[in-house]
């Protein structure tokens, strides 16, 4: 993973065609994250969490919410703009793995499985096992299946764009993309792919009771968010 997160700590511009479509990205997840807080007073970890330009969002509906983000430049950017929200907390991966057992209600991890091999996603979800509530919710999101994936992923963006007015941009975006090193990793380092009975016994095997979710968290319906409570 270090690889992918190397690129992405330099080269995060890239992934979004415009700053329009990186803030509409991260209200969409922020506002289906949001509707999985079960109540007010919800501890909530998101593991993985990018730029995340809306997370007083989920902030404001739930106790606190604790981001996790490996990138150094990314969470020092996420440090800064959310220093003055108290409900807010900006950690390095580290640092959530020494957090207390049952630390939290909520946790998510959107658009990151793909970046893993099997033995590293195996690991973070034994670390969830600790850090969840006997009665929390583990939420896996945007999990990409084998077939059509970079087809699916640019018709999402293109779609996105001509619904939030950057579809010129989405298109200048994707040229970029396949010009870019985001292909030479993808060749050299790979992405991890799921079907969904696959990623459903993988969570089985690490000690949870999980299902697909009806709809992925993000506008790319073509992926997968599964839900798992600890077994």
């Amino acid at each position: 993973m270090s690889d992918w997160i190397s690129f992405y700590d330099m080269r995060h511009s890239l992934i979004y065609v415009n700053a329009r479509h990186r803030d509409v990205h991260y209200r969409k997840i922020a506002d289906d994250i949001r509707a999985l807080v079960q109540k007010p007073s919800a501890a909530v970890l998101d593991y993985g969490c990018g730029e995340a330009t809306s997370a007083d969002v989920i902030a404001a509906a739930c106790g606190h919410f604790t981001m996790v983000e490996a990138a150094p430049n990314v969470r020092a950017a996420l440090g800064a703009r959310y220093a003055g929200n108290r409900k807010i907390s900006v950690l390095a991966p580290d640092a959530s793995a020494a957090l207390p057992a049952g630390s939290f209600d909520l946790i998510v991890m959107h658009s990151v499985a793909q970046y893993l091999s099997g033995p590293e996603l195996d690991r973070l979800l034994a670390m969830f096992r600790k850090l969840i509530k006997p009665d929390g919710l583990l939420v896996l999101g945007d999990i990409v299946p084998p077939r059509l994936a970079a087809a699916a992923a640019a018709w999402s963006l293109l779609k996105c764009g001509a619904a939030n007015g950057f579809f010129w941009a989405a298109v200048g975006g994707l040229l970029r993309i396949f010009v870019s090193d985001y292909l030479r990793l993808k060749k050299t380092v790979g992405l991890s792919h799921y079907e969904a009975a696959a990623m459903l016994e993988k969570l089985r095997a690490a000690g949870y009771s999980a299902q697909r979710a009806a709809r992925n968290i993000g506008h790319n319906q073509w992926r997968m968010t599964f839900l798992a409570k600890p077994a």
